[in-house]
């Protein structure tokens, strides 16, 4: 179950008016309770009236698929975002996902050749490639353009927050509810808070291909 706590302080930034900004730290709790130490595929966002995100004019990210692997294993991009998929690896891949409105498809190639992607729904989108069940990747798409990514050591700041009460939210795959907390962004200053993720229940998984079924227990190409 996440777990969140959040203590709050206002500081004198100089700030453009009706703009602060929200930081702090977010934990990761492990098996046996012990803190992670690399949180960097934590994606920190916040929730509320926040407009919606101008869609990127160019490519937003990249997931590329080398050594049969995604990397980045997570990126979070705003809904309207395209997003490449770019093979490197001297074998075919086929990149796909069956996660709700955002399901796509982009059939076999290999390098040089690269597909593309435009997510038009906010949500969680489980990525998987069709050939190689080791390999899976996260795009979180969400539907304002306030979120970061949390440094390694779980700190994080989302900057030029209008002012205003929002949801305080930090996601990860392996938790099954992400920490959310109450923030109160003032017009010129900054919200500190911290969050926690407890992920000590968690067991992997296996998925299936795009088909529905389980996947050969070779490798085809």
């Amino acid at each position: 179950m996440a777990r969140c706590a959040l203590g709050l302080g206002v500081l004198s930034l100089a700030m453009p008016a009706f703009a602060g900004i929200v930081a702090g730290r977010v934990e990761l709790l492990e098996k046996s309770g012990r803190a992670a130490t690399n949180l960097s595929d934590v994606v920190v966002y916040l929730e509320g009236d926040l407009g919606k995100p101008k869609p990127p004019k160019t490519i937003a990210a990249t997931l590329t698929m080398s050594k049969k692997a995604f990397n980045p294993h997570v990126v979070v991009v705003p809904v309207g975002a395209t997003v490449d998929f770019p093979n490197e690896d001297p074998v075919f891949h086929n990149a796909f996902s069956v996660s709700g409105s955002n399901r796509f498809d982009l059939d076999l190639y290999k390098r040089p050749k690269s597909g593309v992607w435009t997510f038009q729904y906010p949500g969680i989108v489980k990525v998987y490639c069709n050939i190689h069940p080791q390999m899976s990747a996260v795009i979180v798409v969400r539907d304002n353009p306030f979120y970061t990514m949390a440094s390694q050591d779980g700190s994080f700041a989302i900057e030029r927050v209008p002012a205003g009460r929002y949801k305080l939210t930090a996601w990860h795959e392996r938790v099954p509810l992400p920490a959310s907390a109450e923030v109160v962004v003032p017009a010129e200053g900054r919200v500190e808070g911290q969050l926690t993720l407890d992920a000590s229940k968690y067991k992997r998984e296996k998925h299936l291909n795009k088909f529905g079924k389980a996947y050969s227990s070779t490798e085809d190409y």
